[in-house]
C-alpha cells in the first residue's frame, strides 16, 4: 500500500465562525483505494499558498511511500532544504498529511487510531470550551462583560462541563509582548471573580491569553487573578520567549500552559525545561499524531499534563481525541460545539455531559461530508487568525474580539 493521491479542501465555517476563518482539510488516497482525512492548522500564509505548500510536501516527501513509514516521512520533511529545525508552515502541511496516514492505517487494519498509538487508556475524554456568547448577548459588549461571561459559564456547566476558558486580557498585538493596562488587569480580575462566584467548585477556570505580555506584565496579571485559583495561565508571553516563560512559571502558583504555536518535540522540550506544566499541542501544526505522542511522553517524564488545543475543524478534533485516549497524562481537551462541526463529520464525535466518548470505529472514526465542506468555500482575504496591528491602549477598556472576529449571520 502506497500513498497515491491528494486533494485539499478549504472550507469556511458559517456565522458565527467559531474555529477561525477557514479550515484546511486534506484527503489522501492510497493505491489500494483507502481514503484518509487530515487537517492542517497553519495560518502564516493564505490558503492558496498553503495548498501549494501541502502539495509540495506531499509530492516531494510522501507520494508513493508506505503510510506506515511515519518517522521516515517526518525526518524527510523536518530536514528538507538543509534545515533540520521546526518550520511552522511546512510542519503545518505535514501534520495534516500525517494525520491522514493514521486514518488510512486504522481503516486498513480495521482498528481505531488510538489502538495503534498504544491502546485505550481513557474511555472518555474530559472536554472544555471557550465562553461563547449566548443568543441574547449583544456583541461586542459580551467580550468585556463579566456578568455575561458568568451566564455563559453556567450554561456550559448545566450541560456537564467541568472547565471553562475565557480571554478578557486585551489585544494580541504584532508589536510583541507588552505591559497590560490597568483596565485589562481589572477586567481580568473581575471576570475571574464573577465566574468563580457563579460556578463555585463545579468548574475549573482556564485563563486564556495569547502571548501578549512581557514576562513582568504577565507576572502582574498573574498576581491579580491568582486568588481565584485558575487551573492555568495560557501562553503568558510570546511563544519564542522561552526564558520569559520560565520567569512567569517561577513567579506564580498558577500552572503555566503553552503549545498551540509550538511545533515538534524540540520546542516542547524547551518549554518543559523552563517550567511549562501543561502542554497544548495543536495536532495540525505540532507534527501530527506521532510527534504529539512523543510530546506527551516528554511531558510525562517532566510531571506535566496534556491538554490538546483546538481552534480549527473537526478532523483535528478527532485526532486530538485519539491522542487523548491513548495517554496517561491527559488533563483535558478543547472542543468547539457548532452545527458545522457536527455536520462535517456526521455527528460521529459528540460532547455528552462534558466528556467525549472515544470512538471505536476504524481510523479516526469519522467520515467527512465533502459536499458540505465544498459548499462553504473561503472567499475572504484574511488569514485563519491575525494579530492586531494597532498598539495596545492604556486610556480605556478594550473590547477585543480575538484574532478572527465573529461573522455576521
Amino acid at each position: 500500500m502506497k500513498l497515491a493521491d491528494l486533494e485539499v479542501i478549504v472550507t469556511s465555517p458559517p456565522a458565527p465562525g467559531w474555529g477561525g476563518r477557514y479550515w484546511i482539510l486534506v484527503k489522501v488516497t492510497t493505491d489500494t483505494g483507502v481514503v484518509g482525512w487530515g487537517e492542517c492548522y497553519a495560518s502564516s500564509v493564505g490558503p492558496d499558498a498553503m495548498k501549494a505548500v501541502i502539495a509540495d510536501v506531499f509530492e516531494r516527501h510522501m507520494a508513493d511511500e508506505n503510510p506506515e513509514n511515519i518517522e521516515l516521512m517526518y525526518r524527510r520533511v523536518y530536514s528538507s532544504g538543509f534545515t533540520q529545525r521546526p518550520d511552522l508552515t511546512v510542519m503545518g502541511a505535514f501534520s495534516g498529511l500525517e494525520i491522514a496516514c493514521w486514518d488510512i492505517l486504522g481503516k486498513d487494519r480495521d482498528r481505531p487510531v488510538w489502538a495503534l498509538l498504544g491502546g485505550l487508556m481513557n474511555e472518555r475524554v474530559r472536554a472544555y470550551s471557550y465562553l461563547y456568547p449566548q443568543p441574547h448577548h449583544p456583541l461586542p459588549e459580551f467580550w468585556g462583560n463579566a456578568d455575561m461571561a458568568a451566564e455563559a459559564a453556567l450554561g456550559l456547566i448545566d450541560r456537564g462541563y467541568t472547565a471553562v476558558k475565557f480571554d478578557p486580557a486585551g489585544p494580541y498585538t504584532m508589536r510583541g509582548g507588552h505591559q497590560p493596562s490597568r483596565f485589562d488587569i481589572e477586567t481580568s480580575a473581575r471576570f475571574c471573580a464573577t465566574i468563580r462566584d457563579a460556578v463555585g467548585p463545579r468548574a475549573d477556570l482556564l485563563f486564556g491569553t495569547h502571548g501578549q505580555f512581557t514576562p513582568s506584565g504577565a507576572i502582574r496579571m498573574a498576581s491579580a487573578i491568582a486568588a481565584y485559583d485558575p487551573l492555568w495561565f495560557e501562553e503568558p508571553v510570546p511563544p519564542d520567549d522561552i526564558e520569559g516563560l520560565g520567569k512567569v512559571a517561577r513567579a506564580t502558583s498558577i500552572p503555566v500552559a503553552t503549545g498551540e504555536r509550538l511545533t515538534t518535540t524540540s520546542e516542547f522540550a524547551s518549554a518543559l525545561a523552563h517550567g511549562a506544566a501543561i502542554l497544548q499541542p495543536a495536532l495540525g501544526r505540532a507534527g501530527g499524531l506521532w510527534q504529539a505522542r512523543k510530546i506527551s511522553m516528554l511531558a510525562e517524564s517532566a510531571g506535566a499534563q496534556m491538554a490538546p488545543h483546538l481552534y480549527a475543524g473537526p478532523v483535528e478534533w478527532a485526532a486530538n481525541i485519539h491522542l487523548s485516549a491513548s495517554i496517561p497524562n491527559l488533563l483535558i481537551a478543547e472542543t468547539i460545539e457548532t452545527d458545522f462541526h457536527d455536520q462535517l463529520i456526521h455527528q460521529a464525535i459528540r460532547v455528552d455531559q462534558g466528556y467525549v466518548t472515544v470512538p471505536d470505529a476504524p481510523g479516526l472514526g469519522i467520515e467527512v461530508n465533502e459536499d458540505l465542506a465544498r459548499a462553504h468555500p473561503y472567499d475572504g482575504t484574511g488569514l485563519h487568525l491575525e494579530m492586531q496591528a494597532d498598539p495596545p491602549r492604556y486610556d480605556a477598556p478594550h473590547l477585543f474580539e480575538g484574532g478572527a472576529p465573529v461573522k455576521d449571520g
